[in-house]
């Protein structure tokens, strides 16, 4: 894959690919003038719902995308359509697991996530944020509990205080004003979504629990190690751990997205939505819900 800008001589190689002849490449997208490409990392991470790119400058025609905040395209560019992120989001809480039953009586286990109607606090776009996504509140919250700049942040939108803010990340913001109320009625059965919640803690965890290791035999001279990880590699040289071995450490608590569960039912009256399969967190947890970034409806 090469990063190309018009004003050079030659593509610059990221290590995909060797130029044909010297001929620049293709670029997808260009936008005042400047010409990006993806790297494979990020088109990966686009398609994982975690970020996409921003838009490069002249002096600088190509970057490192992969520090990029979601929801960020090339300048310009218009055909971001396929990294682009949700158009519709909400956020809940939730309650835990049940199962239902299908046209077929086949049991599906089901998390329910109840949702408290949300309140448009302020709108983001790119033009004056770098990105667009809707800031929300639900519930309520006594207004002696908030600082001033929370409080004049609130009474600037007119809007009665909630439990937290909550930033929803989406295509577009148009359609939102602020102020405006999100039920759980902009879900219905059929719809596939991403949620996204910070995962359980599990405390300081073993090799065998936090990376799945085989661990080491049950017997035959083995004296109390049956769970111990056994070498790590390094010897002499280099004389040190190298960075990222799986060994025993901290384990959850960290924001997790689940991609592509269906949506099996939407009760808007109860404000209840059934999705087909498990959801990160505990139970009371927050629990934020986008429509899917890929393969979804």
């Amino acid at each position: 894959m090469f990063l190309h800008s018009p004003s050079a001589r030659s593509p610059v190689v990221t290590g995909i690919g060797d130029p044909v002849d010297g001929e620049a490449p293709e670029t997808p997208w260009s936008g005042d003038g400047v010409g990006c490409v993806y790297s494979l990392a990020v088109v990966k991470s686009m398609s994982a719902g975690v970020r996409s790119g921003s838009a490069g400058s002249l002096e600088t025609p190509w970057l490192n995308l992969t520090s990029a905040p979601l929801g960020i395209c090339p300048s310009g560019a218009s055909a971001c359509e396929g990294f682009s992120v949700s158009s519709k989001a909400i956020v809940g809480e939730k309650v835990g697991m049940t199962q239902v039953w299908d046209d077929q009586n086949r049991a599906i286990a089901v998390t329910v996530v109840r949702f408290t109607p949300a309140r448009v606090v302020q709108l983001k776009t790119p033009d004056v944020d770098g990105y667009s996504a809707l800031q929300v509140t639900y519930g309520t919250r006594q207004a002696r509990t908030l600082t001033k700049p929370v409080a004049g942040h609130y009474a600037k939108a007119d809007v009665d205080p909630g439990r937290r803010l909550v930033e929803l990340r989406i295509d577009d913001t148009a359609a939102y004003t602020v102020g405006q109320e999100l039920a759980a009625d902009i879900l219905v059965a059929g719809d596939k979504v991403d949620v996204t919640a910070v995962s359980k803690g599990k405390g300081f965890a073993g090799g065998m629990k936090r990376h799945n290791f085989k661990g080491q035999g049950a017997s035959h001279g083995n004296h109390k190690h049956h769970r111990a990880p056994g070498s790590i590699g390094a010897c002499a040289t280099p004389a040190r751990v190298f960075k990222g071995t799986r060994m025993a450490g901290q384990m959850g608590d960290q924001r997790v997205t689940t991609l592509n569960l269906e949506v099996v039912q939407a009760d808007a009256e109860r404000s209840l939505v059934l999705l087909k399969g498990a959801v990160p967190g505990p139970r009371g947890g927050v629990v934020l819900i986008r429509d899917a970034i890929k393969g979804g409806k």
